[in-house]
């Protein structure tokens, strides 16, 4: 536009946003001739920059800690999930204050969206808007896509590989600069930040992984975080399945995974199992694969699946009476090869066999000493029933196998024994048994059924109470914290604690623990 004296005018007109009686009289100025000849003056809007005190947000800010969303945005994302394509307000940039807000609102949202995508497999798809500029900038993939050389002028896009709440969970990131995730969608949400190249989301839904990783996942996740190359992952998942070995082995999850990554468990020498238990738990899996492939669930169909992942299974390196009462008896091992291991277990000449013969190496357990002496008196230290108890804390996961415990200062002594572990009243582990002591100021190991997982930096109660010999040796010169290899236990008193066992003395003198 040029004003009357022929200079250019530096403004911006958007003549389609105008009120209906401005466009008409626009319009009758044009016909008349020059702009000079008219009586309305040029109408334009200039861009102008208003300066706030308010510091920019990137996403790097926003990314460890998850904010709230405002009242608006919240309605807005609502109803752009069910592609409420309801055309706002003609000034509707106005009512939000940043260019996070605003693109937050052209989320799922058909309002100038330029391409589609239909998302799912045939049956199940989902057609989603979206807006070329938008997912340019926040993936390098659909930049190629729609600016790249090869670039595709298409107006639908079908992706049959990518769930459509995971292509909505990545579509939410990029307009919004919000990550949601939830168990049941971050598998197909990483995947789908993996196949679009959106870094920082893959990583959020790594972390979210680790922290929400048990042994009941833990199977699963492995086979996942090895198809993802996401080695930090692939480690944590190892970490758990050798700790908690016969938990994972006997989770569902296990029976879901493939070939594969049953094959690299079963060649893991740290393996914290019995292997009756991991003989059992890959027929298991045999079955389960068996239904995958549609095939009749049969001893001979089993061993089939299985080929030769059954000789790493450690078979010689079990007990003789797990082998003679299970291995021996499943059907899934051929005649010459349960004679040749009831040989290996009775001859002196031993044959060979397939199947691997050392046993695995397991976990070595270590030990978190909290005092730094012990003693005893006349008058202590008695039970009579109650609770000693005291409160711990980790930087790193570990894994509590059980705890280390005094025995009878008189000599020779057999223990009752009941431990428990809790996190705010929640009882994670619990076990009843019985332990022998010398009479020395030993330690005596009493052992967990299974390992008990334990996150960082968070309180969790151990408790005993000891049934036995009246007096027993206790600790004294109790340690706040204490720096065991790579992991760091910080102690607290615990209000649980009924018989006098506190930082300082006391009971519970060991945590044994795999890390």
């Amino acid at each position: 536009m040029v004003d009357a004296k022929g200079r250019n005018m530096k403004c911006l007109t958007f003549f389609l946003m105008l009120p209906e009686s401005v466009k008409i009289r626009s319009k009758k100025s044009n016909k008349k001739g020059s702009p000079t000849n008219s009586k309305l003056p040029p109408v334009c809007y200039e861009i102008i920059t208003v300066k706030t005190k308010k510091k920019k947000k990137m996403a790097s800010e926003i990314f460890p800690t998850k904010k709230p969303a405002s009242t608006t945005t919240v309605q807005n994302y609502q109803q752009n999930l069910n592609n409420n394509n309801t055309i706002p307000a003609t000034n509707w940039q106005g009512l939000y204050p940043t260019i996070r807000e605003r693109n937050a609102v052209m989320f799922n949202n058909e309002l100038m969206a330029d391409v589609h995508f239909v998302v799912g497999l045939p049956g199940g798809t989902r057609r989603l808007p979206g807006h070329r500029y938008v997912l340019a900038v926040g993936s390098s993939v659909f930049h190629a896509m729609f600016y790249g050389e090869l670039a595709e002028d298409k107006d639908e896009i079908r992706i049959p590989d990518v769930e459509p709440a995971a292509f909505l969970a990545m579509l939410k990131y990029i307009y919004c600069d919000e990550i949601d995730l939830s168990a049941d969608t971050v598998l197909a949400t990483l995947y789908a930040a993996k196949k679009y190249i959106v870094p920082h989301l893959a990583r959020a839904c790594v972390i979210f992984l680790e922290t929400s990783l048990s042994a009941k996942n833990a199977c699963v996740l492995l086979s996942q975080s090895c198809l993802f190359e996401e080695p930090d992952l692939t480690q944590r998942c190892w970490e758990v399945i050798d700790a908690q070995a016969e938990l994972a082995l006997k989770s569902e999850g296990f029976c879901d995974i493939d070939s594969q990554t049953l094959e690299s468990i079963l060649r893991r020498e740290t393996l914290n199992a019995k292997e009756i238990v991991i003989f059992e738990a890959t027929l298991n899996w045999a079955e389960a694969e068996c239904q995958r492939q549609e095939m009749t669930v049969t001893i001979d169909n089993k061993r089939k699946v299985l080929g030769k992942a059954v000789y790493l299974v450690r078979i010689p390196t079990m007990a003789l009476d797990d082998f003679a009462n299970g291995a021996a008896q499943s059907g899934v091992l051929t005649l010459n090869e349960t004679n040749d291991i009831f040989l290996w277990y009775t001859a002196a000449k031993k044959p060979d066999l397939e199947f691997v013969s050392n046993p695995r190496k397991g976990l070595v357990p270590q030990r978190c000493h909290r005092f730094q002496s012990c003693a005893y008196r006349s008058n202590q230290w008695r039970y009579r029933g109650r609770c000693d108890s005291i409160q711990f804390a980790v930087d790193k996961r570990v894994f509590i196998a059980g705890f280390g415990l005094y025995g009878s200062s008189c000599g020779s002594a057999e223990y009752s024994t009941k431990i428990e572990l809790k996190r705010q009243g929640v009882i994670l582990g619990t076990n009843v048994s019985k332990y022998f002591s010398d009479g020395s100021s030993n330690t005596f190991p009493v052992w967990f059924e299974y390992p008990v997982q334990i996150e960082p930096d968070t309180f969790y109660t151990a408790s005993v109470v000891l049934d036995g010999n009246e007096l027993s040796y206790f600790g004294q010169e109790g340690m706040t914290e204490v720096q065991c290899g790579k992991v760091t236990f910080q102690f607290q008193c615990s209000s649980d604690s009924t018989n006098g066992t506190g930082v300082q003395g006391g009971q519970i003198p060991e945590l044994i623990f795999y890390a």
